[in-house]
């Protein structure tokens, strides 16, 4: 009986929303008519930020419709006391909406919208872990301010989403963020520790989408390119320049409200915002995030599972969508053609990609370095206990029959509340002129709270024959690593400190080609203010033991590793700051020796206008010699200038700045490179988009003077055509 109770509490708790049908469909036009009386409403909010699970200070009233093509939701903020701040270039007001189209219990679309009305959309992941932001949809809003309140409505066409067909209850949460006092309040109630947690939506209750026939998104793309380019030939300078027009096809054929189709054909991929410079003084390369559209759509499906933000786990990437169309000489592999094909339903996840790479030819060289490239991707995930989930990945790549490159990968996650274990494992096989190898990878981990005890753990082995270098991302071959981090984690209701704790731990590794096992301590302290503001500190010190140049060498260098890392956060006059260092005692890859290194950042934005803000971000690395004296400083700076001319249309100018300084000799200041660019978007349509780009980038060269490698304008215009 006892049990039964409780059950009855438990389902009690969970808030819904009855969506009533509509014959007149209400204006998109920020002002909440006489249409909306007949809809339920969702009023009785609870805050979440700053202080948990009490009244928020203003009321929010939220009213959901439907017709047979839309779902329509208004939201009524009330503002008797803290008046709403717009601003298109600092922190403002912003509603939030979280909708579980599958009653899957772990994934959800959501939509953003600020009161200067910019917006967001994309997906959440893994029970509310992970957002991202690769879905763009085509869906309509319009807002309104008054003088005591600010009305949003919102048309969402259910075309325009994937749902399970026949559900008739989605889950749902409803949020607002009000930026005077940085107050989060939520329609459902959710814990801190936990998190906006997917499981724990509230439901839409009658859902009944109408739509009849197929939705097709043909996006056509126009790209005029002129580059300029500068090489050197026996230190004769070359100076050549070349007009490249391309145009592209990109189709997306929803055949049933699960199941899409995208195929794209000739994408002209070429970067017109590039990488971001980094001194990479470790033995890894450089993870880079993917931005092509059509491999960002549908990304979500081809991932295996992560912890979010907690940073303590690497997961088995056996499929990298950056290996295909690749860079080289800074250049991108031409891809001729794509395709793709996803389902989504309450209990699977289902996704096939295929892609064929052109030839590239090295001109300067006159030899191909690339040929074709056939690649194929298969994903299989089904959902278990309510919001947990098992899955399968395959990915591969051909040349012929003489090289190739295969990986087959298992993964699971189980989740419960805050808490979240990960397993997954991965078998390889890369053939090519010089390597016939197979191998496996383990992968496991547990992020979650035993009783007010905050823990990490995670293991991980890569066998040495272990390879996936042209279709992955798992860099740390030949590596065996534990690790394991808990201590007390305090929540506070009242005071300027919101959560505290500290987690004290080991890390044991064995690095490829060493028999000895590595044993360092590591703590780590955390503490996150009322106000936004918060600090991270971690501590890290243990004898280490690596072989830095080869793996099959015998060089073992081994030392006393120590690390200090830290990183500060919060809001600064309305704007976001982030900074913090971290320094240690260990093998630098790039100048091959043991030393000091260091690493200071900082990050930050200046609204001076509510159309203008001012940026910088930057680096400083420091590297020291055998002896302890400074080697080398090299300052990198990022400053901006952002110029948004309305909530659709905007110009980005920057300069990044990389420069080098002999041991601490600033009069010898060196300009390693520099690059300057301008980048204006106009999304004048839904999911249309205008651009045009200007680039700059020029490097030091051997009588250390800047000298221009390239010059790029490049106009782009992407046009969808909806139907």
């Amino acid at each position: 009986m006892h049990y039964l109770l409780i059950f009855f509490m438990l389902l009690a708790e969970r808030k819904s929303v009855e969506v009533h049908f509509t014959e007149i469909a209400p204006s998109i036009d920020g002002f909440i008519e006489e249409t909306w009386q007949d809809a339920d409403s969702a009023y009785d909010f609870v805050q979440f930020m700053p202080y948990e699970k009490t009244a928020p200070t203003e009321r929010t009233a939220v009213y959901v419709l439907q017709d047979e093509n839309n779902l329509y939701i208004a939201f009524r903020c009330y503002a008797d006391s803290i008046k709403p701040i717009a601003c298109l270039t600092a922190d403002e007001d912003d509603i939030r909406i979280g909708i579980d189209s599958f009653g899957s219990k772990n994934t959800a679309y959501y939509f953003q919208i600020y009161a200067s009305g910019i917006y967001h959309d994309g997906w959440i992941l893994d029970d509310g872990r992970t957002y991202d932001d690769s879905w763009e949809g085509v869906w309509y809003r319009a807002l309104k301010m008054y003088d005591d309140r600010w009305e949003i409505e919102i048309k969402i066409p259910f075309k325009s989403i994937r749902y399970k067909k026949g559900l008739d209850e989605w889950g749902v949460t409803f949020a607002r963020y009000m930026a005077q006092n940085r107050e989060i309040s939520l329609w459902n109630e959710f814990a801190q520790r936990e998190d906006v947690l997917v499981s724990k939506y509230g439901s839409l209750k009658s859902m009944n989408p109408q739509v009849t026939g197929y939705y097709f998104e043909l996006y056509p793309e126009a790209y005029l390119r002129i580059d300029r380019e500068f090489y050197y030939d026996n230190s004769i300078r070359t100076d050549t320049t070349k007009t490249k027009p391309s145009v592209s096809l990109n189709l997306k054929w929803d055949v049933t409200p699960q199941t899409t189709i995208n195929a794209t054909i000739l994408p002209d991929f070429a970067q017109i915002e590039s990488d971001p410079f980094s001194l990479n003084l470790s033995q890894y390369p450089t993870y880079l995030d993917e931005r092509r559209p059509f491999f960002l759509e549908g990304q979500e499906i081809f991932r295996m599972g992560d912890f979010g933000d907690w940073g303590f786990f690497d997961p088995l990437e056996i499929f990298y969508s950056r290996r295909i169309g690749k860079s080289v000489n800074d250049e991108a592999v031409p891809i001729l053609g794509g395709l793709k094909v996803t389902n989504k339903s309450k209990n699977w996840n289902i996704g096939i990609l295929g892609a064929y790479t052109d030839t590239y030819l090295d001109t300067i060289a006159h030899r191909i370095d690339e040929p074709n490239r056939w690649f194929g991707i298969f994903r299989a995930k089904r959902a278990i206990f309510e919001n947990s989930d098992i899955g399968m990945l395959f990915s591969g790549m051909a040349v012929d029959g003489d090289e190739y490159n295969y990986a087959f990968g298992l993964d699971g996650a189980y989740r419960k509340g805050a808490s979240q274990f990960i397993i997954q494992g991965a078998l390889s096989n890369k053939k090519d002129s010089v390597h016939d190898n197979f191998g496996w990878a383990f992968d496991a981990g547990y992020f979650g709270f035993i009783k007010n005890f905050i823990t990490f753990a995670s293991a991980r082995v890569i066998q040495d024959s272990f390879d996936v270098s042209a279709v992955g991302f798992v860099p740390w071959v030949g590596e065996t690593k534990f690790l394991f981090m808990t201590g007390p984690y305090k929540q506070y209701q009242k005071g300027s400190v919101r959560t505290f704790w500290v987690a004290p731990g080991v890390v044991v590794t064995q690095e490829p080609g060493v028999s000895d096992w590595s044993v360092t301590g590591i703590v780590e302290i955390n503490t996150q203010f009322r106000n936004d503001w918060g600090f991270d500190i971690g501590i890290n010190a243990g004898r280490h033991h690596e072989a830095p140049y080869h793996p099959y060498e015998d060089t073992v260098v081994s030392y006393f590793l120590r690390e200090l890392n830290s990183s500060f956060w919060g809001r600064l006059f309305n704007q976001h700051i982030d900074f913090g260092f971290n320094y240690s005692y260990g093998w630098n890859y790039m100048s091959g020796h043991l030393g000091y290194q260091g690493e200071n950042r900082l990050s930050y934005t200046y609204s001076i206008i509510p159309q203008i803000r001012l940026g910088l971000a930057s680096n400083i690395w420091i590297e020291w010699d055998p002896d302890h004296h400074i080697e080398a400083i090299w300052p990198i700076f990022r400053p901006s200038i952002d110029v948004a001319f309305n909530a659709e249309m905007n110009l980005r100018i920057f300069d990044e700045i990389v420069t080098r300084t002999p041991s601490t000799d600033f009069g010898e200041l060196e300009y390693r490179w520099n690059r300057i660019g301008a980048l204006f978007s106009w999304n004048f349509m839904p999911k249309s988009w205008l651009y045009i780009a200007l680039n700059d980038h020029r490097t030091q060269d051997e009588y250390g003077d800047l000298q221009p490698l390239y010059q790029i304008g490049a106009i782009k215009a992407k046009y969808l055509l909806y139907f």
